[in-house]
């Protein structure tokens, strides 16, 4: 049964982590899809670009906890039945590709970002910190948050392994590192080519969901003859 434990345990995160919450969000929030708008990530960054900043911190919140309860899970709860640090790792990677794959949205997820900072700080709280240092000091001075991620996911596993040790959180760092670089392969070249978005500009198309815009006060029926949209001015 312990030898089973570890895969039920990576089937939960990863269904955990199938829940697109950026979708979710904007759903409930009267947004467009952010998968019909700006980079078409189901990110926070994204959801970003439709001005609506609420929704943003929410969808980064929820990405990042379900990348970050899943490990704390098995770290508080795993000891006694074998789950250890191997499962954690394993674990936190399920979570992982539940974003970037989710079951529930036709495996269309996101890249991964706040996932797996989640995941980190599960994993190993002072190289989350590290980590997210990285990701605000380059944010910071680029605008870019898409060459924020790629290189703290360089760094994170290089951290790792120069300020503790190789084992299964290593193994894990590269995982989503690598992933998370070649799940950026479109940013990299617009990088390159200088055409990248920066940080919080509002993408084209994030508009309200379709229902949810204001109507034109004279409603959406036949209008009389002669009328306008320009109204004489009010006597004083």
């Amino acid at each position: 049964m312990q030898n089973v434990l570890p895969l039920l345990a990576a089937l939960a995160a990863y269904l955990i982590g199938s829940l697109s919450f950026a979708v979710i969000v904007s759903r409930a929030m009267g947004l467009s899809d952010p998968r019909s708008y700006g980079s078409g990530n189901p990110g926070a960054t994204n959801v970003l670009r439709s001005g609506n900043k609420a929704a943003a911190i929410l969808t980064l919140i929820f990405d990042a906890l379900k990348g970050y309860l899943p490990v704390l899970a098995v770290h508080l709860w795993g000891a006694p039945h074998g789950l250890e640090e191997g499962t954690m790792a394993l674990v936190g990677v399920a979570a992982f590709l539940g974003h970037l794959w989710p079951v529930f949205f036709h495996f269309q997820g996101g890249k991964g970002v706040a996932t797996a900072a989640g995941v980190i700080f599960g994993l190993n709280p002072l190289l989350g910190v590290a980590t997210l240092a990285t990701w605000l000091i380059i944010a910071f001075f680029t605008r870019y948050s898409s060459l924020a991620a790629i290189v703290s996911a360089a760094f994170a596993p290089m951290y790792q392994l120069l300020i503790w040790e190789a084992g299964p959180t290593a193994l894990a760092l590269i995982i989503m590192g690598l992933l998370l670089v070649w799940r950026h392969q479109a940013n990299i070249r617009k990088l390159l080519a200088g055409t990248e978005s920066k940080f919080g500009e509002k993408a084209a198309g994030a508009a309200p969901a379709p229902g949810t815009s204001k109507k034109h006060p004279h409603g959406t029926g036949p209008r009389p003859a002669g009328h306008s949209h320009h109204h004489p001015a009010r006597k004083k």
